[in-house]
């Protein structure tokens, strides 16, 4: 719990919202989600990030799932696999997805993107789905990944500032090229002529599937409501970031912790009646 009030505080509070009996998973996904996500930010070579997602595959397909390792988040996320059956697989593909991260290698095309955003920020809303409610969780699988795409390209688009400081891209190399950029570009300097457009694209695609994922979300049971409230945020931040007042570049769209908490709140207590 305190890992994932300390990394991610949104999910942190996301997960306050579910049934007490069920905090205990959340916040074990989240802690090592927290984890595998930071890796870029505690290293400085790829390699010794290579070494600690292959600890967690170990630690993940290891059959002894009773006994402690001595990692309080991994002996966490050991005993919510083996309590709630999660799949194996789908911890192992979220660790492949984030190799990327720690490479400076491009986003080579939009199917790339939404296949990273798929194993990664979807993927987490469905396992944290199967937590809360097993029997309803899979009619929600295609929603879980239209929201994970939008929250996930959010939240990249949130970052951008500190990708291109490292010379990171994730924009996809396709959006570039039709805005008339590149990676090589879109990370110097100002990222070019491109850059705005390249940006504009990026913010249009998480809103196509952030309508996706609104078209279906009334019909979300509340049983599954918090694995989706983080979701609340991200029309806020891109409404933010459209208003050309908080261009993604300079990295300054932000939201209070009240508003924040609020959008949470009222997305926890209503639902998405406006979808």
């Amino acid at each position: 719990m305190e890992t994932v009030r300390a990394a991610d505080h949104d999910r942190y509070v996301s997960a306050l919202y579910a049934p007490e009996d069920k905090r205990e998973a959340l916040f074990s996904l989240y802690a090592f989600n927290a984890e595998i996500s930071g890796i870029r930010d505690r290293i400085r070579e790829a390699l010794p990030g290579e070494v600690r997602l292959q600890w967690w595959r170990d630690v993940i397909v290891a059959e002894d799932d009773g006994a402690n390792i001595g990692h309080p988040v991994a002996d966490a996320l050991k005993a919510t696999i083996s309590a709630y059956r999660l799949p194996k697989p789908a911890f192992e593909n979220m660790l492949e997805a984030r190799v990327f991260d720690l490479y400076d290698d491009p986003m080579p095309s939009r199917t790339d993107l939404e296949g990273y955003c798929g194993e990664t920020a979807a993927a987490l809303i469905q396992l944290a789905a199967m937590v809360l409610d097993p029997v309803e969780a899979p009619r929600f699988a295609e929603l879980a990944g239209w929201a994970g795409c939008a929250q996930a390209m959010t939240g990249l688009l949130l970052l951008l500032s500190l990708h291109r400081k490292r010379g990171q891209c994730f924009v996809p190399a396709d959006i570039l090229a039709a805005a008339g950029s590149s990676p090589e570009a879109f990370v110097a300097g100002d990222g070019g002529p491109g850059a705005q457009r390249a940006v504009a694209a990026m913010i249009a695609l998480a809103r196509e599937h952030l309508s996706a994922f609104e078209q279906g979300a009334s019909a979300l049971p509340v049983s599954l409501r918090p694995a989706f409230l983080p979701l609340a945020l991200s029309r806020a931040y891109l409404g933010k970031m459209e208003s050309g007042r908080h261009f993604p570049l300079d990295g300054a769209a932000r939201l209070s912790a009240m508003h924040r908490h609020w959008l949470l709140f009222r997305r926890a207590t209503r639902g998405w009646p406006d979808a």
